[in-house]
């Protein structure tokens, strides 16, 4: 019965440093299987480096990470890969590759990690386009997209391998609300569709309420509350219902670098 308990994430004391900036400060969160997270925190605080940590692209200076019970830190190269297939990634930017075609750029990482042949790849590619709700752009070239329609590309990408976790680096920075809410609504229809369990980092409030299933808030180096959006609205917490409300009066000032 422990088994169907596990969390499919968990991160316990874990601490970063870039020189002398101490980033993650003893930072602990689990997020269950199917769970959609949504971890907030102001530009600086670790969000990003976090998540890295937990896919392995960042070592971590001491603490754990455990993906499906298996610890990540003390990981090999080859073996961090072996648990990287099971993650997928939209990174904040879309990393999208102009030189390449919208089938070639999703399914990059199958042309990388399979012998699956260009056809099947591209028959891949398509079905997951359709799946974030782009049809007959297959062939075009990225630099012939809309902000948009970028950012869903880049969600194709992230769900081609067909990966049990999905990382979400600011889903939904750069596009007006009406294309937010899109990304927002794709967010909750792959959640539905594909069963993933999904972290996604952002300072939209809009969007973290719409997706979280629960929300974490990252501070100082620390995750100093885990609440469903219900409680986190709730909150006592003053840091909290400072950030949430985007008042400039409170803890986080700009000269604790939380800001």
């Amino acid at each position: 019965m422990t088994e169907l308990y596990e969390p499919m994430i968990k991160v316990v004391d874990l601490y970063k440093a870039f020189g002398p900036k101490k980033v993650l400060q003893g930072a602990n969160l689990e997020i269950h299987k199917g769970e959609s997270m949504v971890v907030l925190g102001g530009s600086g605080t670790g969000k990003s480096v976090l998540i890295k940590c937990i896919i392995g692209i960042l070592t971590a200076d001491a603490g754990q990470v455990y993906v499906a019970g298996k610890e990540v830190i003390s990981m090999n190269e080859s073996q961090l890969n072996v648990i990287r297939k099971r993650f997928g990634m939209l990174f904040q930017g879309g990393a999208l590759f102009d030189s390449l075609s919208v089938w070639e750029n999703v399914g990059f990482g199958l042309k990388q990690h399979t012998r699956l042949s260009d056809k099947e790849i591209k028959e891949r590619a398509v079905e997951k386009l359709k799946l974030v709700g782009l049809f007959n752009v297959e062939n075009l070239r990225t630099t012939e997209l809309s902000g948009g329609m970028m950012k869903r590309v880049s969600l194709a990408r992230a769900i081609c391998m067909e990966p049990e976790i999905l990382l979400y680096d600011e889903p939904t920075t750069g596009l007006d609300p009406i294309m937010a809410d899109v990304i927002n609504e794709l967010i909750i229809h792959l959640k539905k569709t594909i069963k993933v369990t999904s972290i996604a980092i952002t300072h939209d409030m809009v969007s973290a309420y719409k997706i979280a299933d629960k929300i974490a808030m990252l501070y100082k180096g620390k995750i100093i509350e885990v609440g469903t959006p219900d409680e986190i609205r709730g909150s006592k917490n003053e840091v909290v219902q400072q950030f949430i409300h985007g008042r400039a009066e409170g803890p986080i000032t700009a000269e604790n670098g939380e800001k």
